[in-house]
């Protein structure tokens, strides 16, 4: 998706017919919200689409893991899940593109779409449905919201004057507009925002009364402060509508722009892209057959650069269609290579392909969650990856699990049996050979599921991720502190503590590794299956941490682990050229 920006006036007349439909879209929006809790175990999880205009990048895998993410999270809790993720095919960009290559223009869509389609499945996005804008189904469903908007008087016919980006898809105002000098030393105009050249352009089109609907936004806004997150980027759009609101070119003539769905009633006329793309989520959702038990309760996942589409536009054009607002919309920041913006002319653009094959696809995924940080944008480096992965899954999680699983400690190879004595449930006790770090251990680890919920349900995952590594440090730290490979075998009380020690560690284990699933699922499995765990047993409502230590049976206590299939993450080194990285065997 591109941004764009249109301009006209709306007659002060044409607000006062449209102002009693206020409070009956309101009132329709409020009665939507509530009704959520009657589908309150069904979620519907989106990404932006993503046009097509080149090949995808870290940025886009970033959007698409975020989203996974969200969704195996909502799955694990007993949720039923739609999450859909496309391509946006459209446009007068694609449009010239497709024939500079010499190509039929879906033709061109379809090979960089199966690029999208190929990335998600070599990086494990568990997507329920991939939409793209050239198929019939979305083509209905955008026939019929404009002929809804066109029916309430949303839309009408005008003429618009001004400047036009191509590269960008983008309608831009004066403000928007700076001075520049081409690679021949003539003067041009150029978009301030993204430096490409624009040109001024007047043509008679269809226009969107986006001013009438100022007011109401403010009203959403302000009864759902969690609407947009981060909290930052709810007040940039509370900045935004400080402002009135132009009203949005929402077609382009045919003789432009072919490459399209053209308006209902009205063939030499051509749906601009923004209106098109952005129905997608609603297609998805079933529109316009029924489709509330999904859309009653969306939840839309967006970069950054195209908040106020999201945010404005679009809760405006569902505003004027009568239907419901997206529950959240969730926003994140961008991605820079070296602290530079990834551009093909610097030549840093970074392949998340190539990336996810050299870390591997738990490796990238792992990454992109721990280092991203929605309200600012994240650096990437090759070494700045293998640090982190060495650091947090080779050496501290794969190092526990190969600590509690190794036949030196444990050559029975089971769960062994929690002993209370030597851990009982009071530091107090006289024979507890526990100590005051292991009780503030298990009061971390015990606590641990309820902070990563409240991470993963604002997107922060990262924090999830801190939280996750910061007990397994301690976990690490207990065997250390205890070292029970220096205990006595032959003595019973120290083969129960020994035992106890690895049940505890084991334990901890088994709540990181469900934990970790919606984020490394791979790994998850792999730890999950050493230890015994089996399918049904991996839910969020089975997190119950260490069970004995409240004198409640363990279901693992006594059973045999699963089988060694190896490393959990083999830790990566450079090569010789020090340009690319392999694994350790």
């Amino acid at each position: 998706m591109n941004p764009e920006v249109a301009v006209t006036l709306v007659s002060k007349k044409s607000m006062c017919l449209l102002t009693p439909l206020k409070h009956q879209r309101i009132a329709l929006h409020r009665l939507s919200s509530s009704s959520v809790s009657q589908d309150e175990k069904s979620y519907y999880i989106t990404t932006p689409i993503f046009y097509v205009n080149a090949s995808p990048h870290i940025g886009h895998l970033y959007s698409a893991v975020i989203a996974d993410c969200l969704h195996r999270y909502k799955l694990l809790q007993g949720f039923k899940s739609k999450f859909a993720t496309g391509t946006d095919e459209h446009g007068l960009k694609i449009q010239q593109a497709a024939e500079a290559a010499g190509k039929d223009p879906l033709v061109f869509c379809t090979d960089v779409s199966e690029r999208f389609k190929h990335l998600f499945s070599c990086c494990n996005i568990s997507h329920t449905d991939f939409i793209r804008t050239t198929e019939q189904r979305h083509r209905e469903a955008v026939e019929h919201l404009w002929s809804v908007l066109w029916n309430n008087g949303f839309i009408y016919k005008g003429s618009y004057e001004g400047w036009y980006s191509t590269p960008d898809e983008s309608f831009l105002t004066a403000s928007q507009v700076g001075d520049a000098l081409d690679p021949s030393g003539k003067e041009i105009k150029v978009s301030l925002e993204s430096g490409h050249k624009v040109e001024w352009m007047k043509e008679e089109n269809y226009m969107f009364r986006l001013s009438a609907f100022r007011s109401e936004l403010l009203d959403w806004l302000s009864a759902n402060p969690l609407a947009v997150q981060p909290e930052r980027f709810y007040q940039d759009v509370l900045q935004w509508l400080q402002e009135d609101l132009p009203d949005l070119s929402v077609s382009r003539q045919k003789s432009r722009l072919q490459w399209g769905i053209p308006v209902p009633g009205d063939p030499e006329q051509t749906i601009y892209v923004w209106l098109d793309a952005l129905v997608n989520y609603l297609t998805v959702a079933g529109y316009p057959d029924e489709h509330s038990q999904w859309w009653n309760v969306a939840h839309h996942i967006i970069g950054k650069d195209i908040l106020k589409f999201h945010a404005i536009y679009w809760p405006a054009f569902l505003l004027g269609a009568g239907l419901p607002l997206p529950q959240t919309i969730h926003v994140h920041s961008h991605w820079t290579v070296g602290g530079k913006k990834m551009s093909k002319s610097l030549g840093n653009v970074v392949d998340p392909l190539e990336r996810s094959q050299m870390f591997t696809t738990d490796g990238m995924r792992y990454f992109l969650l721990r280092q991203g940080v929605p309200d600012s944008d994240c650096d990437y480096t090759d070494a700045k990856v293998m640090k982190l992965l060495n650091a947090e899954l080779a050496d501290s999680l794969g190092g526990l699990l190969n600590r509690c699983t190794a036949p030196a400690l444990n050559p029975a190879q089971i769960y062994p049996h929690f002993c209370s004595q030597s851990f009982p449930s009071e530091q107090s006790s006289g024979q507890s050979r526990a100590v005051a770090e292991d009780y503030h251990m298990l009061e971390a680890v015990k606590n641990l599921p309820a902070v990563v919920e409240q991470h993963y349900d604002t997107l922060h995952v990262y924090k999830a991720l801190e939280a996750i590594g910061a007990c397994v440090r301690q976990t690490n730290g207990f065997i250390q502190r205890h070292k029970p490979w220096k205990l006595d075998r032959s003595d019973c009380k120290d083969q129960r503590w020994l035992d106890t020690i690895i049940h505890v560690s084991l334990e901890c284990l088994r709540v990181y590794g469900t934990l970790l699933q919606p984020v490394v699922p791979e790994i998850s499995n792999k730890l999950l299956s050493r230890l015994g765990v089996r399918p049904g047993e991996r839910s969020w409502a089975a997190l119950m941490f260490l069970p004995k230590h409240q004198g409640v049976n363990c279901p693992f206590e006594g059973r045999a682990l699963g089988s060694n299939s190896g490393v959990l993450f083999s830790r990566l080194e450079k090569n010789h050229t020090g340009s690319q990285h392999k694994y350790k065997t």
